[in-house]
């Protein structure tokens, strides 16, 4: 990716003289939460103010749960991160830096032995936290459950992976990472990624109007110790963004196709606390084992991004 400096270099400087562009190209990673943020939240205001909702407009999303997701909620997640991600590269960096942001997102060329890690570690570590956690056998997933964990993984790398990712890690961490280390960008991109979550704590999507106080703040700090794994995965894999999003995607995925039928006993609330369990251990095993670099290596003019 291109560095600020190498960007003012390439435009003469002519951002001191203010303007739009020179603003985003002095605050990059400010304007693009912001507009992350206000991008979502206002595509997402008929879903919660509506049916799905607060109830407050006459308007609902048809196809029940799932269908008011997907027309509610996902056009608000592209149009926050990922095109934020793009008007803020081409402002800042022009063709160059696209060709850097959208080489990360189409980094499929990995040791194969990653996808098996994470396809597998995924469901075993939140079986093994579900266990100790709710106690008892799980019951062996039927045919149904394991024909569709395949597609259902497909089908959340274009939806949530690909909605979030190219902004939360392809954009935003490898600025911040260059400016801050890899530990203070991940206690910044962790918390954002869990607040830009909260209106939909109004909503279908976060069980509205049965949200207990708790559960949004236990999101946030599941997001913030996700967000240390997420990182180290993205670091040790060249920066492969389609490795953190299977990451990302393989949780939901567990949770939405597999998690309900092997343990049937354990209520909804259960995957809450599994997932930030899990998330703590696996993020403090790594902040030691890595002493907090997180498998970054900062090139020799990292201070000068």
């Amino acid at each position: 990716m291109t560095t600020y400096a190498q960007s003012r270099a390439h435009t003469g400087g002519d951002d001191r003289a203010g303007g739009l562009r020179g603003s985003i190209r002095r605050a990059p990673t400010t304007w693009f939460f912001s507009l992350a943020f206000g991008l979502s939240w206002v595509a997402w205001t008929p879903y919660i103010l509506g049916g799905n909702g607060l109830g407050v407009l006459g308007l609902t999303f048809p196809g029940g749960e799932a269908g008011g997701q997907l027309l509610g909620v996902l056009p608000g997640a592209y149009l926050g991160p990922v095109l934020s991600a793009f008007l803020v590269t081409a402002a800042t960096e022009g063709r160059a830096g696209l060709r850097a942001w959208t080489g990360r997102m189409t980094k499929w060329r990995v040791d194969w032995r990653w996808y098996a890690a994470v396809i597998v570690a995924v469901p075993a570590v939140l079986t093994v936290t579900s266990i100790v956690l709710g106690g008892g056998t799980p019951v062996l997933p039927g045919a149904a459950v394991l024909a569709a964990f395949v597609p259902g993984l497909i089908v959340q790398m274009v939806t949530t992976g690909l909605a979030e990712e190219p902004g939360w890690r392809d954009f935003a961490m490898p600025i911040l990472q260059r400016r801050h280390g890899a530990l203070r960008a991940t206690l910044v991109v962790g918390p954002l990624w869990g607040v830009w979550h909260l209106p939909l704590f109004l909503s279908d999507w976060g069980g509205y109007p049965d949200v207990p106080w708790w559960q949004p703040v236990e999101f946030i700090a599941t997001t913030i110790a996700f967000s240390v794994v997420m990182t180290w995965v993205f670091n040790r894999t060249g920066q492969s963004l389609p490795l953190a999003m299977l990451l990302h995607v393989g949780v939901n995925n567990y949770f939405s196709i597999a998690w309900s039928d092997m343990f049937p006993r354990l209520s909804s609330g259960y995957t809450t606390h599994v997932f930030l369990l899990s998330s703590a251990v696996a993020a403090t095993v790594l902040l030691i084992s890595t002493r907090g670099r997180l498998g970054h290596e900062p090139a020799p003019d990292a201070l000068r991004s």
